[in-house]
């Protein structure tokens, strides 16, 4: 079996659901220009970090000297369909979006990407012309353009919802990579699109998804629940509802969510209790019980005083709903 043939069963071990291979090569004129622009009109919100080391997001071989080869891999996180909420709670609820009602995936990819630099290492015993091996591990955290190099490693296509979906495993999909100086052999883009469907864009409450096929992340419930810092504007906070964390919506409508297995790795823990939330228990918590609460939670990156902004709008929204 060839290095990139081991790496890839290997990688599969490990619990991923897919994994590509792509050179680091930067990015075409199209993928630049789509990123460059949705920057150029605003879209990108207060997430200033997008516009930072543009030169690295768009070319990877700036993230690792004399770069060669990039693994792009895939978690799947549809979430198993075993818990059921009651359908008239006591309580008022919030809803939280389904990755986090995982772990953090953050540290947990990394933790299984550094398995694979080992098994790669080992496997390389001749190593780079007597050259040392390296690696950069990146999971949402390294500034790199990640769907861009998931559809050239070919782990699918760019929706209108600007997620990768898989026609396999679907949208609910998270993405890791290694950078690495070693040459491996490149796999080719899929054919797959949705250009004949628009119900994701039909399914944002928000408008986010604009018709243009722009994505406006300044009208998006995600990143207004999980991003953004300020003070929610009063017509979008009215739009959130009962969302608490994120928004599924247009994950949920898309077609290629309908017979996507659910997440089959059993080392990515999750926790059934967190697909609502109580949100007079939200604004109840304090800083301790908050961090003891979402110790490995992706809900801990975005504060207890935003999580209670968020609380209080879910139950506004609710109590209003109710008169």
């Amino acid at each position: 079996m060839s290095l990139a043939g081991g790496i890839k069963q290997k990688t599969l071990e490990l619990g991923f659901d897919l994994v590509g291979i792509t050179d680091a090569s930067a990015l075409d004129n199209e993928h630049f220009e789509l990123l460059t622009d949705w920057l150029a009109f605003g879209y990108a919100g207060r997430m200033d970090y997008m516009r930072q080391n543009l030169d690295k997001r768009t070319n990877p071989a700036k993230l690792l000297k004399d770069a060669q080869s990039i693994i792009c891999v895939c978690l799947n996180y549809t979430p198993p369909q075993t818990h059921k909420q009651p359908l008239e709670p006591t309580e008022p609820m919030g809803r939280v979006a389904n990755y986090a009602q995982y772990e953090d995936y953050h540290p947990f990819i990394k933790k299984h990407l550094r398995e694979l630099t080992k098994f790669i290492t080992a496997s390389s015993a001749t190593g780079i012309t007597g050259e040392e091996i390296k690696f950069k591990i990146c999971a949402g955290s390294a500034p790199l353009a990640e769907k861009a190099l998931a559809l050239r490693a070919g782990l699918g296509f760019i929706g209108k919802n600007h997620l990768l979906i898989n026609p396999t495993v679907g949208p609910q999909t998270l993405l890791g990579e290694i950078v690495t100086n070693l040459e491996l052999k490149t796999d080719e883009p899929i054919k797959n699109n949705c250009s004949g469907c628009n119900k994701c864009m039909e399914a944002c409450p928000t408008g986010a998804l604009r018709p243009d096929g722009q994505f406006d992340a300044n009208r998006c419930i995600s990143y207004l629940t999980t991003e953004y810092k300020g003070q929610i504007p009063a017509d979008l906070a009215e739009k959130i509802g009962d969302r608490l964390f994120g928004c599924d919506e247009c994950v949920l409508a898309c077609p290629y969510q309908n017979n996507a297995p659910v997440c089959k790795n059993k080392q990515f823990k999750f926790y059934s209790d967190r697909a609502r939330l109580n949100l007079h228990e939200i604004l109840a918590l304090t800083e301790d019980s908050f961090e003891a609460k979402f110790a490995d939670s992706p809900i801990k990156r975005l504060t207890l005083q935003r999580l209670k902004r968020n609380a209080q709008i879910c139950l506004n929204n609710i109590t209003r709903s109710a008169i």
